[in-house]
């Protein structure tokens, strides 16, 4: 067990919403509203913003047509404006990139940009757009932002999304300073590298995910996720997803790290989606120790056993080119 500091930070309410890159646009933008079940909520022709059904903000997803895949930026939502104030001084007073104010964009008003050491945008911003719903998505409780509408897998909210680094030490020392974030479980390898670690700005268990880089990438996305309200969701989208002939990539199935339900599957441009359940767990101990998984337990595989499939740790986007025969 490894320690955390004595006062956790929570100038960072929540993350927010990602952008996920396509080169498949149209084909991306079918997946993610009529079968994976989330709602648009503005589109052009360049761009959708998409939200599942208890997100209450504008988005949760902005899907961007591009040349390639990945992750164009993460964004997360400050707990006020002096937070924000806050977290923007403490980032410029450390050694990472600043890329500054932009307003630019829908469903919030500016957000402070900087990056990572491996090239991954983050964005924090305080003022933001709920979501108002149409008529035909209106909910009949008055403390939803919207109705189930049981679309696809329909999931209940954004959960998470996991980077690749080259340097997973370097990346927690990023989260720590930049937003305050606390680690709440992490793998070490036996060479003394941190093989991965998983972090959290408020009581969930974690909302971002970065592991080790194994592809010589930068700046890459492992996957992005939804949490649905329970297991049999995700077992009624593993049947969604086959006879929709999307690629699933491994499970249902748990995890062991952070005990999570989840089904990988990989949309029509290659990015790898998640949906997950971690049921009621959640880090309440404002003295939470991290918890450490060595290298052979996690050689064990999956919490019942299933074994980490290869893909799992070389698939990430964009894909990197291939080697040339010479």
């Amino acid at each position: 067990m490894t320690s955390q500091p004595s006062e956790p930070c929570f100038d960072i309410a929540h993350l927010a919403h990602v952008e996920l890159y396509t080169d498949k646009f149209e084909e991306s933008l079918n997946f993610f509203v009529n079968v994976y079940g989330l709602t648009i909520t503005a589109q052009d022709d360049d761009h959708a913003w998409l939200r599942a059904w208890d997100d209450y903000e504008f988005h949760s997803l902005k899907l961007t047509r591009h040349h390639t895949t990945g992750v164009g930026h993460i964004a997360y939502r400050a707990a006020s404006q002096a937070a924000l104030e806050r977290r923007v001084a403490a980032i410029e007073a450390s050694p990472y990139e600043v890329l500054g104010w932009v307003n630019d964009d829908q469903g919030h008003g500016q957000a402070f940009r900087f990056t990572d050491p491996f090239g991954h945008i983050f964005e924090i911003y305080y003022d933001t757009v709920r979501y108002q719903a149409p008529d035909d998505q209106r909910p009949s409780l008055k403390n939803l932002s919207q109705r189930y509408h049981a679309r696809g897998a329909c999931p209940r909210r954004l959960d998470h999304l996991n980077l690749l680094a080259a340097d997973v030490s370097e990346f927690k020392r990023f989260m720590e300073i930049c937003l305050g974030s606390r680690v709440t479980e992490m793998i070490q390898l036996d060479n003394g590298r941190i093989g991965g670690c998983w972090f959290t700005i408020n009581n969930k268990t974690y909302d971002l995910a970065c592991t080790e880089e194994h592809g010589g990438g930068n700046g890459r996305l492992h996957h992005v996720t939804y949490a649905t309200d329970t297991r049999e969701d995700i077992l009624r989208a593993a049947d969604i997803f086959l006879e929709n002939g999307v690629h699933i990539e491994t499970g249902p199935h748990k995890h062991a790290i952070q005990g999570t339900f989840f089904l990988y599957v990989w949309e029509p441009a290659g990015n790898r989606v998640e949906l997950a359940n971690s049921g009621a767990r959640l880090i309440l101990a404002p003295d939470w120790q991290t918890v450490v998984w060595t290298e052979s337990e996690r050689k064990k595989g999956q919490a019942w056993g299933l074994k980490t499939i290869e893909t799992f740790h070389t698939h990430g986007t964009p894909p990197m080119p291939k080697p040339q025969n010479h």
